[in-house]
């Protein structure tokens, strides 16, 4: 294993990081198009440069309850590559690109993975700081995204 890049965000007072090589801009929020009939967590679409994109909820897709941000200009729109499809991600600020070597990165415990948590691909630390690197391509099982397809 080599040195992974990762962009991290914040949502509420927890890191997380993708790797770099799928995230295809960071924008900020804008208008949402709301969906009928969506998962809770699908805030709905936007537009990019004429390109409709699906966005989801980071908080509501891991059940993590509603923002305290009494201010939402920190939020942003993390535009990632998932299996070929492009998706938004709402997070309330993104914090830096990180750099992992191999020996700063734990697998994940067992008992995350069991209830859950197969997107988490590992544990990083920086100094005494945890982040949580996540697996964007198994953030969602079958199906889950199939209201993006009507959306699109």
């Amino acid at each position: 294993m080599e040195i992974q890049q990762m962009v991290g965000f914040l949502v509420g007072s927890e890191e997380y990081c993708v790797d770099i090589l799928k995230v295809q801009e960071i924008i900020r929020m804008m208008e949402i198009t709301r969906i009928p009939n969506a998962p809770d967590y699908a805030e709905g679409v936007i537009n990019l440069r004429g390109k409709v994109i699906p966005v989801i909820n980071f908080r509501k897709r891991f059940c993590l309850g509603e923002s305290i941000l009494e201010n939402t200009q920190t939020q942003r729109i993390v535009v990632v590559d998932m299996a070929g499809s492009t998706i938004g991600i709402i997070v309330d600020q993104v914090s830096q690109v990180t750099k992992l070597a191999p020996d700063q990165v734990s697998p994940t415990p067992d008992t995350v993975r069991t209830s859950g948590g197969d997107c988490f691909s590992g544990i990083g630390r920086i100094g005494n700081k945890l982040i949580i690197l996540l697996d964007v391509e198994k953030m969602f099982g079958q199906g889950e995204l199939e209201w993006t397809m009507a959306a699109a």
